[in-house]
């Protein structure tokens, strides 16, 4: 479209419309309009309706643009179809269609733990890999492309799904196609189950490898009857799961499983936009001797070259040069294409996106804002995303009608009548509902928190409570957990929840203690007390009490002032000294336990 084109006026109009309406759009005379149409051999009296392509053509000789009021809408639903989507899908959805073309896909391998994910990796790499290499791949850059019949295909090889569902946790999706390893000999195990839960739950079409066939114990049969009824129906039997025997020992079925996965591929329009600035996903990162912080990089939109500026989650630099899983030097890195880059300042963490920005100062200002986004939320307590108390806000308001679940429970017996009680529950005249994302026996874990939070989930513990690793990580990412130890209470609350009657419980706890050791007046300020933090951490946005000899003085003043020397700080760990100012108190004495509190909320 040229210049001229683009500063003309455009006027959206409907299928079909008078001339006076025409018009009157155009702010002109109907006169005009009717002298235009008899210019164009249409004879229209001023109320007689002409369609869109008739008024187009007017509108285009009084000088202005015509689109189409359907055209408009359906752009418009367009736009908002990609804001809810998630961002890794939104980049390509963004795209001008006319510059995509097709890119290799990306495979990950999930499975039960003995089933030979790693083994069958293994084949796949000795046995494509090395062709035209005479040593084959001689580093690990966790994933590596092969080719196979032409087409090129990228694995990685960080098989398990806790990595795979690690970093969509991070809001980054890597695969496009996964692997589901089943042992012949051993079956459906409830982490295969997992695997396929969390696979289910990123929408990645799933390939099923059946391992280890050649063995004199497999039971084909009886591990296709396990799958179906976890609704991996194999194509053989009528469904839309291609299931492959192989045999990562003798290499039986390889070639047939790599046509399953192209196979599988070209049904989900792979596509990129190679002539653009790249964008992509961390998959490992690790500092190596004479080469300083190197990380691996999986290209999933645009081309990374050799001089590129890359802001991968808060670390940047210049890309001063990449190699590919044979050593070999790259000066250019395509949609799907794995590279290890030298050149960023410190180490990203696996499952950041990264960036190509358009030079280093524009890097800085990334990281510094993101920086302080991290800080600030280091200051607060993490406020999950969604609660049973806020989830029929968050339906009034739009955002959504389904109630995201992961139970956990302590023992077999119990899972399935509290899985039933769960989804027979239904608020039938809102269109409301529970979908179970995964349930399984044991504690809750780390893993769980992972999908909890790439999924929008709630996680229910029955009779069990989470790890530390999983403390940490909901707090961090904002999941919500939730334990009970009888199942009526459980029961209730998600009913309570679906109508919007579950209210929030909270309670103060103590994050910190400061003893006073000295009691200072500064001109114009008032009474600071010069404190040493006896254990826990102090943060200036709590709110803090002072005790006297075990009796409450002050309740719950706000901080004004935290201070380390001369400089204010937002933080003040045990074993320091600091300054403390409250609002509305300075009655502080030598030996008063000045106590820092946040406001939790409990189950």
């Amino acid at each position: 479209m040229t210049t001229k084109e683009q500063d003309k006026q455009v006027l959206i109009i409907p299928d079909y419309l008078t001339v006076r309406e025409l018009a009157d759009l155009m702010r002109a005379s109907p006169i005009e309009v009717m002298k235009q149409l008899i210019a164009n051999g249409i004879m229209a009296s001023i109320n007689q309706q002409i369609d869109y392509d008739t008024a187009a053509i007017v509108i285009e000789e009084m000088g202005f643009q015509a689109r189409s009021k359907a055209d408009v809408q359906k752009e418009e639903e367009r736009q908002k179809a990609i804001e809810n989507l998630p961002a890794w899908k939104k980049q390509y959805a963004q795209e001008d269609s006319q510059k995509l073309s097709r890119r290799p896909p990306v495979v990950t391998i999930l499975g039960h733990v003995d089933h030979g994910k790693t083994s069958l990796l293994d084949v796949i790499r000795k046995a494509h890999v090395a062709e035209g290499e005479a040593g084959g791949i001689t580093q690990h850059i966790g994933a590596y492309q092969i080719e196979h019949n032409s087409e090129k295909i990228t694995f990685l090889d960080t098989p398990g799904h806790a990595a795979f569902t690690a970093m969509r946790a991070r809001g980054a999706q890597g695969a496009d196609v996964a692997v589901l390893v089943v042992a012949a000999d051993d079956g459906v195990m409830p982490t295969t189950r997992e695997a396929l839960n969390h696979v289910r739950a990123a929408d990645v079409p799933v390939v099923v490898a059946l391992n280890k066939v050649d063995k004199p114990n497999a039971n084909p049969d009886l591990v296709k009857n396990q799958l179906s009824e976890m609704g991996l129906t194999p194509d053989e039997w009528g469904g839309s799961t291609l299931v492959v025997p192989v045999s990562a020992k003798t290499g039986q079925g390889i070639q047939d499983l790599l046509e399953a996965i192209l196979m599988t591929a070209s049904e989900q329009d792979i596509q990129a936009n190679p002539n653009r600035d790249a964008r992509g996903v961390v998959l490992e990162s690790r500092t190596e001797s004479g080469r300083g912080p190197v990380a691996t990089l999986l290209v999933q939109n645009g081309t990374l070259k050799v001089g590129d500026v890359v802001v991968a989650g808060t670390a940047y630099g210049k890309i001063k040069a990449m190699f590919d899983e044979n050593n070999n030097r790259l000066q250019s890195a395509t949609p799907s294409r794995p590279a290890l880059v030298m050149g960023l300042d410190h180490l990203p963490s696996a499952g950041d996106s990264f960036e190509v920005v358009k030079d280093v100062k524009a890097a800085r200002v990334i990281v510094e804002q993101r920086e302080t986004v991290a800080s600030e939320a280091a200051d607060s307590a993490r406020t999950p995303t969604q609660t049973l108390e806020s989830f029929f806000a968050q339906f009034n308001a739009g955002e959504t009608s389904v109630l995201r679940l992961i139970v956990k429970v302590d023992v077999d017996g119990s899972l399935q009548p509290i899985v039933d009680s769960l989804e027979s529950i239904k608020v039938s005249d809102k269109g409301l509902k529970v979908d179970i994302i995964h349930a399984e026996v044991g504690e809750i874990t780390e893993n769980d928190i992972n999908l909890a939070q790439s999924t929008g989930s709630i996680v229910i513990g029955f009779n069990v409570d989470p790890d530390n690793a999983a403390r940490r990580a909901a707090e961090n990412y904002g999941v919500d957990i939730r334990t009970y130890t009888v199942i009526y209470t459980l029961l209730e609350d998600i009913e309570l929840a679906l109508q919007g009657m579950l209210e929030p419980v909270y309670e103060d706890r103590v994050m910190g203690r400061a003893e006073v050791r000295a009691v200072f007046r500064i001109p114009k300020i008032g009474h600071i007390a010069g404190c040493m933090v006896m254990d826990g951490a102090i943060r200036r946005n709590q709110k803090a009490r002072v005790m006297r000899r075990g009796q409450e003085v002050a309740h719950k003043q706000s901080v004004t002032s935290l201070k380390r020397h001369t400089e204010d700080v937002r933080e003040v760990r045990q074993g320091f000294e600091c300054g403390i100012g409250l609002a509305d108190f300075e009655d502080f004495q030598e030996g008063d336990i000045v106590e820092f509190l946040e406001s939790v909320r409990v189950s």
